[in-house]
């Protein structure tokens, strides 16, 4: 069995049996994903860690399909009624549902009208039913019995016999379903206008659509909108097709016939049918939705920090005032502070307010305030530009801060900030996610940042696997500086655990910085298989080996030592890096005794070392003015950041409190499948405005210019 799913997996991926074999062999050996990828590229192929997941994962699904397949061919061989083409039909089923489907004639039923009318002897009497034979009434009197005491009821227990006979047939029900993905229609109608007060199911009230092109987010959206409660969602199918497909077994079809080919079609079939087609398209539309809410969240972790900057973090509020934190270059917290900068504080609290604000950038050397994009967001982005009149030197930028509140009334920032309030640890995050974005994230469900659609239909158990999967490969390519790494983030490393990292912390907290790789093993239930496998990702820029502040491995570090002695290297300076340039990797390798890739992975980091792979990703656009609806025209030319990246195009900040929409029309010249295909989460664009709907405070953008659109 394993052998056969190595195969099937290498044929449908596209690689060797090899490089599937080895993942399967290592990932048993306790090595994780991200290890896998990065360090034992030559056994692997050099294969990434979306390919070595997608081959656990398929792995796993070939090894419970196996399975099943072999409960059900037992089933069905313990009834006597296992063919050769029925256990080839099975053994050659690439899906679960399909081997359901050629199961269900014998799997064990509840008892059915059907069962009873067998039971009861009619069974003789279906099959001159199916004959058509003439007289079938006369002959129906002689079958008359307890529960069937006429002839016209002991007719109506044959034909229950046949329509079951009919709904499980293997062939007719293959055939509805492909008929139904190819030729019937999804629609829905609007069920209770009441309970859409937004109006948010609109375009859904009348809709109709072929399923072979049902898109993703409408069957989520229709999925949601059924579910509560507003809309009513159907199948429009061509009858008269399927019928005449059933008939067609039938050289002369009596009115009982017809009575059963109708009746399986219409309440067996056809709605079994339409069940694994939605279960199906659902499916598929989550498998999307997840995919690209994956993608939009890593572009999101690997947003480029605004590194050495001290940053005030402005989380806003009507009422209860604005929250402003303080933190350094490194993200420590300073100072916090209440203001309240806009209605229903009066005037001369307002006032105060500017007079606070000010004072507090006066005093801390601020660079940059960093202001969330919840309630109130739009007031206090002017009362901010407003302020920042008098000081060029400062800018302001807004950032998303969905899942600030879910953060800061965590067990984690509790720890944190013990003695402060909810709303000044949101205020705090804000900051710090300007500062690090990745850093701070992590200590976030990755469903509550917001880079998604339809994230809550989803199936939650795949959604959260998926997500932190993209946040674990995110961490570790970035790597973690272990003396300043939070629990949160060093519990993404490689090996790592909820208990090492608080291990690693405390003992930090202890023996003060950690100075070397080699002392990480001196952390409690930090055993030598941990280590291998987290050592690589950690960062510690205050050790002596300068190598442990690179992505070398310390299994490795002989190999680096060997290749400077080959090249007369003593110190990492502009000639060293020439002459690590010049190495001929393949020759080298050999003489090394190590393998190409990691050769190849050695040079590079010793070329930049510490380098930061998010310092190639685009930095956040910087503001000092507002913008309002009212300042823009049609045709106008604006940079913005896109904040997320959905099926039916993209939402762009340009710096009024609504993102705009571009709209997957309005992003090429060109036919493209997918926004993603232009734009990531987090790039810096430039628009232009293609729509102002005032009443709505609505904007559309186009990513083409006004002349290249014709």
């Amino acid at each position: 069995m394993e052998n056969a799913n190595i195969k099937q997996i290498a044929t449908n991926l596209g690689l060797y049996n090899q490089q599937i074999e080895k993942v399967i062999e290592l990932t048993k050996e306790g090595n994780t994903i991200p290890f896998i990828a990065r360090y034992r590229k030559e056994l692997t192929g050099n294969l990434d860690e979306v390919q070595i997941k997608t081959i656990i994962e398929m792995d796993k699904s070939l090894t419970t399909l196996f399975e099943r397949k072999l409960a059900v061919l037992s089933k069905i061989e313990e009834q006597g009624k296992l063919t050769e083409s029925l256990k080839q039909a099975i053994e050659e089923a690439s899906k679960l549902a399909d081997v359901e489907e050629l199961y269900l004639p014998y799997k064990e039923k509840r008892r059915t009208k059907a069962t009873i009318a067998r039971e009861a002897g009619l069974f003789p009497l279906a099959r001159l039913i199916l004959q058509n034979k003439s007289f079938i009434e006369k002959e129906a009197k002689s079958f008359i019995c307890e529960g069937f005491e006429t002839a016209e009821k002991a007719l109506a227990g044959a034909v229950d016999i046949v329509i079951e006979a009919l709904s499980e047939d293997v062939s007719i029900r293959a055939f509805v379903n492909r008929d139904i993905k190819q030729h019937s229609f999804i629609t829905s109608k609007l069920k209770d206008e009441m309970l859409d007060e937004k109006r948010i199911y609109q375009i859904y009230y009348d809709f109709s659509e072929p399923v072979r092109n049902m898109q993703g987010y409408r069957v989520l959206a229709l999925n949601r909108g059924e579910k509560q409660g507003v809309l009513k969602v159907h199948f429009e199918h061509n009858l008269d097709v399927m019928t005449r497909f059933v008939e067609a077994r039938f050289r002369e079809k009596n009115t009982y016939i017809q009575r059963a080919i109708q009746e399986a079609l219409k309440k067996k079939i056809i709605p079994a049918m339409e069940r694994r087609i939605r279960s199906e398209l659902t499916e598929s539309a989550e498998d999307g939705a997840i995919a690209l809410f994956a993608k939009n969240l890593r572009h999101l972790l690997l947003v480029s920090p605004l590194k050495g900057k001290i940053v005030l973090g402005f989380d806003p509020a009507f009422r209860t005032g604005a929250k402003l934190a303080v933190v350094d270059q490194t993200g420590k917290l300073l100072t916090t502070q209440v203001i309240y900068p806009v209605p229903p504080a009066n005037q001369a609290k307002i006032a105060q307010s500017k007079r606070e604000l000010a004072q507090l950038i006066d005093t801390f050397d601020i660079e940059i305030i960093a202001i969330g994009n919840g309630t109130a967001s739009r007031e206090s982005e002017a009362f901010v530009a407003d302020v920042l009149k008098d000081y060029p030197n400062v800018s302001y930028v807004i950032v998303n801060e969905s899942g600030a509140s879910v953060y800061s009334a965590s067990e984690l920032a509790r720890k944190e900030f013990p003695d402060l309030t909810v709303e000044k640890r949101s205020a705090i995050s804000i900051a710090r996610r300007l500062q690090d974005p990745l850093a701070e994230l992590v200590k976030i469900d990755p469903k509550s940042i917001g880079v998604g659609q339809y994230q809550h239909d989803v199936s939650q158990k795949k959604l959260a696997e998926n997500l932190d999967f993209v946040v674990d490969t995110v961490v570790n390519q970035v790597g973690v500086n272990i003396n300043t790494a939070s629990p949160a983030l060093l519990a993404h490393v490689s090996g790592l655990n909820k208990t090492i990292s608080e291990n690693i912390v405390k003992y930090r907290e202890e023996i003060g910085l950690i100075a070397s790789r080699q002392d990480i093993k001196k952390v409690p239930r930090l055993g030598e298989k941990v280590f291998e496998q987290a050592a690589g990702f950690l960062r510690i820029p205050e050790s002596n080996n300068f190598l442990d502040n690179t992505g070398v491995h310390p299994e490795s570090y002989k190999a680096v030592w060997d290749l400077f002695k080959k090249l007369d290297i003593n110190q990492l300076d502009d000639d060293a890096k020439q002459k690590l340039q010049s190495v001929v990797v393949a020759d080298m390798a050999e003489e090394l005794a190590i393998g190409q890739e990691t050769l190849k992975d050695i040079i590079s980091d010793l070329l930049k070392p510490g380098r930061d792979l998010r310092d190639h990703f685009a930095a956040p656009v910087l503001r000092q003015d507002i913008l309002e609806i009212s300042d823009l025209s049609l045709g106008q030319k604006l940079e913005g950041t896109v904040r997320n990246v959905v099926d039916f195009g993209a939402f762009v900040d340009i710096g009024l409190h609504d993102d705009g929409l571009i709209h997957i029309s309005q992003m090429s010249t060109t036919f493209i499948n997918h926004p993603s295909q232009v734009v990531s989460v987090g790039d810096i664009v430039t628009v232009w405005v293609s729509k102002i709907d005032t009443e709505r405070d609505k904007i559309n953008l186009s990513l083409v210019a006004p002349d290249e659109s014709n």
